[in-house]
């Protein structure tokens, strides 16, 4: 089968390692980078270390507003589906490379399948949402991160071509944690002792483009006596200089990391903040107390089951939680075992390849293909 496989974005990159991988064994993957993260630091250095193959094409869109990203993603995928002629298209997560992707496959009806299908902050505000929403709408195959997922496509009509899988981004911390304890000197280059300091990253637009919620960011981790370590994305930066922000000396900004050097200052961090959907399972699966600088998330099982708080950007209320929060003993899997790739290599390759892909989630699915709720186990359909 030829795949095309989208992505764009931080968190795409450390996804499609772990699912590149799985593919490949049996697959044709065509590797397509939209380039909305360009920067080193953003793109390739993610996928210098995780070992991702070249792209066999990189779109170069760069940076821009949603609409003229999107459109310009759009426009020069569908250039790359046209020659390509794939018989699937992968798409993943809620980035404008997602939903161009789905966009494009869909209108040249290429069956296409949205890894971390099902995820919602029921807040349409948020650019990432209407980009979940879109892309679950047009699919034909959807792989949930979290049982949880299940419902909410369910709930939205979407009973077809769903499976549990478990999150791929756990596979990607499971299979790189070693190598990253073993090649990152990060910890040694900041001169940071484990448990000794709290990581912090902001870059939801919610935040950097809100200049009073940034303050209030600002002015929360200047109160904090404890050092805070905060990699700044390019465009939290630029926001930060817009706002003219000071941090007192225990603040320390710095330059955005690679995924080697982030997963080391995420598992030795006493607590992680964050307004990041990526960072805050990864704090889960790191088992570190996250408090999320957000009025809402769609990772809402990291809030029900007590490792992660929702705080906003108050400075009063971030204050109380950064010191009194505390998880409970408890830490059940609800992002799975780490073999979500594997998983969605053999869905493709046994229910795909025998039954044919579903069409439409309006219509009639392949009855094969249709997710019993009640007795879904993970990965397999009944």
């Amino acid at each position: 089968m030829r795949i095309v496989s989208v992505v764009g974005a931080r968190p795409e990159f450390i996804q499609v390692a772990p699912v590149s991988r799985a593919l490949r064994k049996k697959h044709q993957e065509i590797l397509v980078h939209t380039g909305q993260h360009y920067d080193y630091l953003m793109s390739q250095a993610f996928f210098d270390e995780l070992g991702i193959p070249a792209p066999d094409y990189n779109l170069e869109v760069g940076s821009g507003s949603h609409g003229r990203q999107t459109a310009e993603i759009l426009v020069r995928l569908e250039e790359v589906l046209l020659k390509e002629q794939p018989d699937l298209v992968i798409v993943r997560g809620d980035t404008n490379s997602t939903l161009a992707g789905a966009l494009a496959a869909s209108k040249l009806h290429i069956p296409t399948a949205h890894i971390e299908a099902g995820e919602r902050s029921f807040d349409r505000r948020m650019p990432e949402e209407i980009n979940r929403l879109v892309a679950d709408c047009l699919a034909d195959l959807h792989f949930c991160a979290s049982r949880v997922a299940l419902q909410r496509l369910a709930a939205e009509g979407i009973t077809g071509s769903v499976y549990w899988v478990g999150d791929v981004m756990l596979d990607a911390m499971l299979q790189n944690r070693a190598v990253a304890r073993r090649k990152s000197d990060v910890m040694a280059r900041l001169e940071l002792e484990p448990g000794k300091y709290a990581l912090v990253t902001v870059h939801r637009a919610a935040n950097t483009d809100d200049p009073v919620r940034l303050g209030q960011i600002v002015q929360a981790l200047n109160s904090v006596p404890e050092t805070i370590v905060f990699p700044a994305h390019p465009r939290t930066r630029k926001a930060l200089n817009r706002i003219a922000a000071h941090f007192a000396p225990h603040v320390r900004l710095i330059e955005p990391v690679g995924y080697f050097d982030m997963m080391i200052l995420e598992e030795n961090a006493r607590l992680i903040a964050t307004d990041s959907g990526g960072v805050q399972r990864e704090a889960y699966f790191m088992g570190i107390p996250c408090l999320t600088l957000r009025d809402e998330t769609e990772w809402v099982e990291t809030v029900e089951v007590g490792w992660n708080k929702l705080v906003g950007t108050d400075p009063e209320r971030v204050l109380d939680a950064w010191f009194n929060f505390v998880p409970p003993a408890e830490h059940p899997p609800i992002f799975g075992d780490g073999t979500a790739a594997r998983r969605i290599a053999q869905i493709l390759e046994s229910d795909v390849l025998a039954f044919g892909l579903p069409r439409g989630q309006n219509g009639a699915p392949g009855e094969r293909l249709i997710a019993n709720l009640a007795s879904l186990e993970m990965g397999v359909n009944p």
